[in-house]
C-alpha cells in the first residue's frame, strides 16, 4: 500500500526546484526593469553596457568564494548565504543615486547570482548521483519557470506604474521564505573538506569546441534577456508594460523547447538538434531585428529562444563525459559568455545601433550551427 507523503516530506521534494525559480525570478526582474533604471539614470548604451560588464565582472570574479564557501559550509549552507545577498541585492540595483553606485550594486548582485547558482548546481549533482537518475534538465526548466514568472511580473508591475524600487524590494521579502523553507528542508551537507580545491579550469582537447559553443551560446542568451526589454522599448516605442515581453517570449518558449528537448536527443542526437537549435535561434534573431511591430517582434525573440534551448543542456551533458574538471572549464567559459556579451552589445549600440548589434547575435547563432555540426563531442 502506497503512504501519502507528509508535509515535510513535500516540502523537501520541492525545496530544490524552489531554488531554482527564484533565482529565474531574480533574474527576470532585473532583466525587465533594466529599461526603467536606465531612464532614471539618464544612461547611454555605453555606460548600461558598462553597468552590464560589471554584473558580469562580479560574477566571474566570485568562483573562488563560492568554490571555497562550499569546501567549507556546503552546497545548502552556502546557497542560504548567498542566497540572502542575492535578495538584499536586488532593491539595491534600484536604490542608489547614480552611474558609480549602480556600478557597485551590479558588482555585488552578479556576484552574488552567480555564486547561489554554483551552490544549487552543487546541490543537484549531489542529489542526482544519490538519486541514480538525470534530474538537472527538470531543475534548469525550473529556472525557466522562474524567468518567465519573472518577467511576466515585471511586465504586470511596470504596466500598473510600480517603480523598480517597490517591485524589487516586494520580490525580495516574497522570496526569502521559500529561501528559507528549501534552506529548513535540505538535507545537512556532508563536508569532504579534502575534495578538489581548483575553482577555474581550461579546456583542452574535444572539451575546447565545447567551450567556444558554451561561450558562444551565452552571449546570444545573456544579450537577449538584458537587451530585448531595451530594444523594443527604443525601436517599437512601447511603454515599460510591454517591454519586457520579448524576454517573457524567448524564456517561455525556451522552457516549452526544454520539456521535449530530451525525446528530441535520444532520437536524433545532440549534435543535430544543437545545430537545428541554432539555425531556429538565428531566424528568430532576423524576424525580430527589423522592428516591423510588437507582434512580430516578441515572435522571433520567443523562436529565438526555443532554438537556444538545448545548448546548454547538451553541452554540459556532453562536457561531463570527460570529466568534472571539463564541466568545470565549459561552464567557466558560459559564464565569460555572460560577462562579456552584453557589454559588447552595448558598445556596438552605442556606435552602430541596437538593430546592428541584435543583427550580430543572428550571425553567432549561424556559427553556433556550424561549429555544433562539426563537433564530434557532442555525440
Amino acid at each position: 500500500m502506497r503512504v501519502a507523503p507528509t508535509r515535510s516530506g513535500l516540502l523537501q521534494q520541492a525545496a530544490l526546484p524552489m531554488l531554482f525559480l527564484l533565482l529565474g525570478v531574480v533574474y527576470a526582474s532585473w532583466a525587465a526593469r533594466i529599461p526603467a533604471i536606465r531612464d532614471a539614470l539618464a544612461l547611454n548604451s555605453a555606460q548600461l553596457g558598462i553597468v552590464l560588464l560589471s554584473s558580469g565582472i562580479g560574477a566571474v570574479s566570485s568562483f573562488p568564494l563560492a568554490a571555497w564557501l562550499i569546501r567549507k559550509r556546503g552546497g545548502r549552507k552556502s546557497a542560504w548565504l548567498t542566497g540572502l545577498v542575492l535578495l538584499a541585492s536586488l532593491p539595491a540595483l534600484s536604490l542608489v543615486p547614480g552611474f558609480e553606485t549602480l556600478l557597485l550594486a551590479a558588482v555585488v548582485y552578479g556576484a552574488a547570482s552567480s555564486s547561489f547558482d554554483v551552490a544549487i548546481n552543487a546541490i543537484g549533482a549531489d542529489v542526482e548521483k544519490l538519486a541514480g537518475r538525470s534530474i538537472m534538465s527538470a531543475l534548469h526548466a525550473w529556472f525557466c519557470v522562474g524567468t518567465v514568472s519573472g518577467a511576466l511580473i515585471g511586465s504586470g508591475l511596470a504596466g500598473m506604474g510600480l517603480d523598480p524600487v517597490t517591485h524589487f524590494a516586494a520580490i525580495a521579502l516574497l522570496l526569502s521564505v521559500p529561501l528559507y523553507l528549501s534552506y529548513a528542508s535540505l538535507d545537512r551537507d556532508d563536508l569532504d573538506p579534502h575534495g578538489a580545491k581548483r575553482s577555474f579550469a581550461i579546456p583542452h582537447g574535444p572539451a575546447v569546441v565545447l567551450g567556444v559553443i558554451c561561450f558562444s551560446g551565452a552571449v546570444a542568451e545573456g544579450s537577449v534577456a538584458d537587451w530585448s526589454g531595451v530594444f523594443m522599448k527604443d525601436q517599437l516605442g512601447v511603454g515599460d508594460g510591454i517591454a519586457p515581453l520579448g524576454f517573457a517570449g524567448f524564456a517561455a518558449m525556451m522552457l516549452v523547447a526544454r520539456l521535449v528537448g530530451d525525446r528530441l536527443k535520444d532520437r536524433f542526437g545532440a549534435r543535430r538538434v544543437i545545430c537545428a537549435g541554432a539555425l531556429l535561434a538565428a531566424a528568430g534573431i532576423f524576424i525580430a531585428v527589423p522592428a516591423l511591430n510588437t507582434v512580430t517582434t516578441i515572435f522571433g525573440f520567443s523562436i529565438a529562444g526555443a532554438g537556444m534551448a538545448a545548448l546548454f543542456p547538451f553541452v554540459y551533458s556532453a562536457a561531463a563525459r570527460y570529466g568534472s574538471t571539463a564541466l568545470a572549464a565549459v561552464a567557466t567559459f558560459g559564464y565569460s559568455g555572460n560577462l562579456i556579451g552584453p557589454p559588447i552589445i552595448g558598445f556596438v549600440a552605442h556606435g552602430w545601433g541596437l538593430q546592428m548589434s541584435l543583427a550580430l547575435l543572428g550571425a553567432l547563432c549561424l556559427f553556433i550551427a556550424a561549429a555544433a555540426s562539426r563537433a564530434r563531442a557532442l555525440g
